[in-house]
């Protein structure tokens, strides 16, 4: 009996301890089971964190934002001049060719005058007949043989026949043709021989050694240009060749009635030097609105917000700030700002009103500034 109930009390003693072990054992697992889950959602808050946004960005710096137009026009001589002949008759004589050099007061031809000089001879003698009866008079006058009513007579038609002479002198004169400006013969309509008449054209002279262009500029562009501004001038003759330098020579005071556009002249100093021709074509480069190291950023990186403009700037800890600007005129894919931005500044170069002012980002690359 007293064996029996040792044993009872060892048993008991026995499933005492395994459910004392099994409790701890159950406790240890929560105790881990609970510190896991807190380091995983340490670990899972930590990931949630440092989740960056991958964006493009842009650094704000200077650029030339100026606008020039380009017109095409013939190379043309600055002066042009066509001769005409200032009396008919017949050419007897053409002394140059098309390409001549010719110099201020040279001769070119000569026209048939024979009638004009027969008049001139007639006139002149006319005039020494004058000359010997005023002077006659003259001395009778002196010694008061002559009433003055006669003396002035006399002197009236001695003025008349020396005005005869005048007069048919200057058409005589008028047989000669000759060139009225330095330059060279561009055209040649007569032949000798051929008859003409007066005001009838005879030869073509042009300034060569000054050439322009003159193009036409629209009413809106004109406004910024002024004479001495440089143009870049360039040749399809002279095709691979750098361009040549031009200058504003004039600009004309009103708009073509049917255009509407003005004319600028472009005066080439180079061109001769260049071989450059009449009616070469030339495409000149006007700037019509200077504005060279200004501020600019991609105009997709502006968005527009309760009647304000503002981009996304990209700051010393990668985040995201909400700044606003003063933009001006868009040129190409980039817009000029006014205020608000520092050259160095970076910013988000495309769709800003997707993204949130404080978020964190990683810039993937960068625009080229093309």
């Amino acid at each position: 009996m007293k064996s029996l109930l040792k044993h009872s009390k060892s048993t008991t003693a026995g499933w005492t301890g395994l459910v004392l072990a099994g409790l701890a054992a159950v406790a240890m697992s929560l105790t881990l089971s609970g510190c896991g889950g807190e380091e995983e959602a340490a670990e899972s808050g930590q990931n949630s964190e440092e989740r960056t946004l991958p964006v493009r960005g842009v650094q704000v710096d200077p650029r030339d934002l100026s606008r020039s137009v380009r017109i095409s026009a013939p190379v043309e001589p600055l002066r042009t001049i066509r001769l005409a002949s200032r009396t008919s008759g017949v050419i007897t004589e053409v002394l140059v060719e098309e390409g001549d050099p010719v110099g201020n007061g040279q001769v070119l031809a000569r026209i048939d005058v024979s009638e004009q000089r027969a008049e001139l001879a007639r006139a002149q003698a006319s005039l020494e007949e004058r000359e010997t009866a005023f002077e006659r008079l003259h001395r009778l006058r002196d010694q008061d043989y002559v009433d003055a009513a006669s003396y002035e007579t006399a002197r009236a038609e001695l003025a008349v026949a020396e005005s005869e002479v005048d007069l048919w002198q200057t058409r005589v004169d008028f047989g000669t043709v000759r060139s009225t400006i330095e330059g060279t013969v561009v055209s040649r309509y007569v032949e000798p021989g051929e008859a003409i008449g007066q005001h009838e054209p005879l030869f073509s002279l042009a300034d060569l050694a000054n050439v322009v262009v003159r193009v036409g500029v629209s009413e809106l562009d004109v406004r910024n240009l002024h004479v001495g501004q440089n143009v870049l001038v360039r040749l399809d003759a002279a095709a691979g060749e750098n361009p040549i330098q031009g200058l504003i020579r004039r600009i004309f005071p009103a708009a073509e009635q049917e255009s509407r556009l003005i004319t600028v002249e472009v005066d080439l100093p180079e061109a001769q030097q260049a071989g450059i021709r009449p009616g070469f074509l030339a495409r000149a480069e006007l700037l019509v609105d200077s504005m060279p190291d200004v501020l600019a950023v991609p105009a997709a990186s502006i968005a527009r917000r309760d009647n304000s403009y503002y981009v996304m700037l990209i700051n010393d800890e990668d985040r995201l700030e909400r700044r606003q600007i003063d933009p001006g005129v868009t040129r190409g894919s980039w817009r000029h700002i006014r205020s608000g931005l520092d050259a160095g500044d970076r910013i988000v170069a495309s769709n800003p009103m997707e993204l949130s002012e404080g978020a964190r980002v990683r810039v993937v690359g960068w625009e080229n500034g093309s």
